[in-house]
């Protein structure tokens, strides 16, 4: 029997703030703007890094892309490609580049989750807005690093590497899902 603050007969919040007829707790399903948001967010860029005199570069989930190159255009190197090249094992790698597959693999869990509830009617927005967090700290991992290595602080400034799809990500996490991880770490 539904409780008219929101709990079950056990006394529980369900995630989506009701709770089913049984008393248990029925998830509830990412709709098409929240699904949108979150496919959106394969196309923003994990950091933007200034060019001072040289075009600036994007650096985004699949790849290297400059802008305004040599000869004022497009430059780009896929993500595949910068591993593949690597003459270093990947375990020797820096530890924010080797997370560089974690953040891509949490975000696509995250847009394979809410695709699967706006598809199927199936989806734990706990699991999804928690991928969205995983892949928000993975891709300020490989911004932060990227920092260090151009020089963020004294030498280059605060704004040297600006991490964009972290906050974008944290942002949508926050602000679509943001309830459901709430009852989901009140519990």
């Amino acid at each position: 029997m539904d409780r008219p603050d929101n709990t079950s007969s056990s006394g529980r919040a369900s995630p989506s703030g009701r709770a089913s007829p049984s008393g248990r707790a029925s998830p509830s399903t990412s709709g098409g703007v929240e699904w949108l948001l979150v496919v959106a967010l394969l196309a923003v860029p994990m950091a933007m890094v200034p060019g001072g005199d040289d075009a600036p570069t994007l650096v985004s989930l699949w790849g290297f892309v400059t802008l305004g190159g040599d000869g004022g255009g497009l430059g780009g190197y896929p993500v595949w490609a910068y591993f593949l090249d690597q003459p270093r094992p990947f375990a020797t790698l820096p530890p924010s580049i080797r997370a560089w597959p974690l953040a891509l693999g949490f975000h696509l869990l995250a847009v394979g989750s809410a695709t699967a509830g706006v598809a199927l009617g199936r989806e734990d927005r706990r699991v999804t807005g928690g991928l969205l967090v995983l892949a928000a700290a993975a891709t300020l991992w490989v911004a932060a690093g990227l920092g260090v290595r151009f020089g963020v602080g004294a030498t280059a400034g605060w704004l040297a590497v600006v991490p964009v799809s972290a906050l974008a990500t944290l942002l949508v996490a926050l602000g679509a899902y943001g309830r459901d991880l709430r009852h989901a770490v009140a519990r």
